[in-house]
């Protein structure tokens, strides 16, 4: 494979660390060549992002390509206060119209010929409608328009980790809790309110008050009956933005590789991942190095393993494995947990085998439509064992308690010497509207942080990966935190084990790379890895081997 002489210039003036000399086999998790695989997206690739020095993916943009761009222009949004953001450039949620209301409660209508105004001129406008009222009355402070917006309540998006900002959380769990109840006079209020409020392109609370809608708007008929479902008039609330299952292919990589550049969302569980694996495939000594064979049940889409790949060349002694094989696992559950799904036509097996073949790595990539299919028990060239390694990430929090268990039975019957898990690190109280609840807050801190790591620039990058995001909020299955995977891998027949110290280390120094916001904590001798943003949990990374019979 080409490698452009701009690339390399760049990587070999990169000096390695003391750190990373003492341990090579973990230098992969804070640097870039690895990525060399992708090297014909460049001109994919935008510059409408500012990469911090040092910033994990920043010599893929090059002066020309980035001139170039053809996909990731960027929508120019003059993020004002709250009141004027309702008009965006996108398709808006609330369009001109007549006015949605229960048969209880009128509102107000407007030609449709007319421009759209804010909820505030709408308001004094009409100040005799009973719905407008009523929708001043109870529109949170800051969330704009009527009498209770402050100046600039929310501006930006990138604050307001304050609950006392966060008002379409405020609008949205009490919704959410009429739709439970099937109180349709209380969700057509609420409806009417959020419909006015929210939009794909506004700051963070105008998003999360959008997916939060589309979500309730879809839970509705199975709650109250589509009967009963009927009644209630929805505002227009369909992401403009495909979700990762719609996107084009080109796109969808570029977006990928462009949210690892920004945010350490998925960056940080896959570096730690990395460095475990190669651990484990070290195990074997510098003489005797193992056949490595990774099972990937994850949602990287390729983008997690140059950087294991280019670390496996690095191992001591200077000996890599003698093969490598990845088998990427069908669907983990019927129930497809976000960040999952990839659009027809992509296939990142050609680029990586390439890539290794670049860094004389023997490689061989399969697909397995099941666990049940996955071939294990191969030896070496060397006469030696395989090294088996699942990788189990993201992808099991939104399956059914039955299938979890299922699916854990079979990675436990592959007898694997290690398995990596990674979950969002949060749960309900067991109630629909509870879990609801949890799932919002989680996706609040996706787009908070995002608005952070894109420094609240528009492009289609960016939307992609939230649309993505918010197909989360519609899931119906219940989350949970670290200490309800403790028990679920105990109860599979697991053990936890330990990251070592280079592997933490390397991890955070590659959070030093990324937005202020974000922190992480080891949870002692053995136990998982945290990622937070702003004090609150997003995630955990932890690893475990089957636990001693007897």
């Amino acid at each position: 494979m080409h490698i452009s002489s701009s690339c390399c210039k760049i990587a070999c003036m990169k000096p390695m660390s003391c750190h990373e000399q003492e341990h090579p086999e973990l230098a992969a998790t804070t640097t870039n060549s690895g990525f060399d695989w992708l090297e014909d997206s460049i001109s994919f690739l935008t510059a409408d992002v500012d990469i911090a020095d040092g910033g994990g993916y920043g010599w893929w943009s090059n002066p020309a390509a980035a001139q170039q761009d053809d996909i990731g222009s960027v929508v120019a949004q003059t993020l004002s206060p709250p009141a004027p953001l309702l008009t965006t450039t996108s398709p808006p949620l609330a369009h001109t119209s007549p006015s949605i209301a229960s048969p209880a409660v009128s509102s107000p209508s407007e030609p449709s010929s007319k421009k759209r105004k804010s909820p505030a001129h709408r308001a004094s406008a009409h100040s005799g409608s009973n719905q407008r009222r009523r929708a001043d009355k109870d529109r949170p402070a800051g969330a704009g328009g009527g009498s209770g917006s402050k100046k600039g309540g929310s501006k930006g998006g990138g604050a307001g980790s304050d609950r006392d900002t966060r008002w379409a959380e405020q609008l949205l769990n009490p919704c959410a809790a009429a739709v439970e109840a099937g109180n349709l006079s209380r969700v057509q209020h609420l409806f009417y309110v959020l419909g006015e409020l929210a939009s794909f392109s506004g700051d963070a609370n105008h998003r999360l008050a959008a997916h939060g809608l589309h979500a309730l708007a879809r839970r509705l008929p199975a709650a109250v009956g589509p009967a009963a479902a009927a009644t209630v008039r929805v505002p227009p609330c369909e992401c403009p933005t495909p979700a990762f299952a719609g996107a084009e292919p080109r796109l969808f990589r570029a977006s990928l590789i462009r949210f690892h550049e920004v945010s350490p969302w998925f960056a940080l569980p896959n570096a730690l991942a990395n460095a475990a694996i190669a651990q484990a495939a070290s195990r074997g000594g510098p003489a005797e190095p193992r056949a490595l064979h990774v099972v990937d049940l994850g949602v990287s889409h390729g983008v997690q393993w140059p950087t294991l790949l280019e670390s496996l060349t690095r191992l001591p002694g200077g000996r890599a494995p003698p093969s490598v094989r990845l088998t990427v696992a069908g669907p983990a559950a019927t129930l497809p947990a976000p960040f999952s799904a990839s659009p027809p036509g992509y296939d990142f097996s050609p680029h990586l085998l390439r890539y290794a073949k670049s860094i004389n790595l023997q490689l061989a990539i399969s697909r397995a439509a099941s666990l049940d299919s996955v071939q294990h028990g191969f030896t070496s060239p060397s006469g030696g064992g395989e090294a088996l390694v699942v990788c189990l990430q993201f992808r099991l929090g939104h399956a059914g308690a039955d299938e979890r268990t299922e699916i854990l039975r079979k990675v436990r019957g592959l007898n694997p010497e290690l398995v990596v898990v990674s979950e969002l690190d949060g749960g309900g109280d067991g109630t629909a509207a509870g879990e609801f609840t949890a799932r919002l807050e989680l996706l609040w801190r996706f787009l908070e942080s995002t608005y952070a790591a894109f420094k609240g620039r528009d492009g289609e990058e960016r939307r992609l990966m939230e649309a993505e995001a918010g197909t989360s909020v519609a899931s119906e299955a219940a989350g949970a935190g670290r200490e309800a995977w403790r028990e679920r891998m105990a109860a599979a027949g697991f053990e936890e084990a330990a990251f070592g110290d280079e592997a933490v280390e390397s991890a955070k120094s590659l959070l030093r790379k990324y937005d202020g916001g974000w922190e992480m904590s080891a949870s002692g001798a053995a136990g998982a890895v945290a990622l937070r943003w702003k004090g609150q949990p997003v995630s955990f990374c932890s690893l475990w081997r089957p636990a001693c019979s007897g």
